[in-house]
């Protein structure tokens, strides 16, 4: 079976784009939740994240439904930076964990507000995203001289 025949789960090029992404994003992830302190033991790093990578895939994906960005290089596009970044810096296990931490440490309101606070602000900023998404202007207009 030819390269070009190959069906996109079996093209080494662009798993090779979820992993460079990937890499990107989790070693971000790393960093911001080093350089954010924890506020009264709440990890609001990993909040943070979660709600930044919604707002990333809203735009990312609006974004790419402008004209003038071909279909191919949209799906390279999304998988670079969707899948792999998005994918690599947003972590909701952690979020997860941080919740029953917490809840386990006596703080089930805490938990709960952290938790469903996460999972309501990410949907806001995806929505939001996809506003912001949807002003992009992917043509480029060629001026006469």
């Amino acid at each position: 079976m030819s390269a070009a025949k190959r069906p996109n789960q079996l093209k080494w090029q662009l798993w090779a784009l979820v992993a460079m992404g990937g890499t990107a994003g989790a070693a971000s992830r790393e960093a911001l939740s080093l350089m954010i302190p924890k506020v009264d033991g709440v990890p609001i790093a990993i909040a943070m994240i979660n709600i930044l990578g919604a707002f990333l895939l809203g735009f990312l994906y609006e974004a790419l439904t402008r004209p003038g960005i071909s279909r191919e290089r949209a799906s390279r596009i999304k998988l670079l930076l969707g899948t792999g970044l998005c994918g690599g810096f947003t972590t909701y296990s952690s979020m997860a964990t941080d919740t029953a931490v917490l809840g386990i440490h006596g703080r089930p309101g805490i938990a709960l507000l952290y938790l469903f606070g996460t999972v309501v602000l990410g949907a806001c900023a995806t929505w939001v995203g996809i506003i912001a998404g949807s002003h992009t202007d992917t043509t480029r207009e060629k001026t006469q001289p």
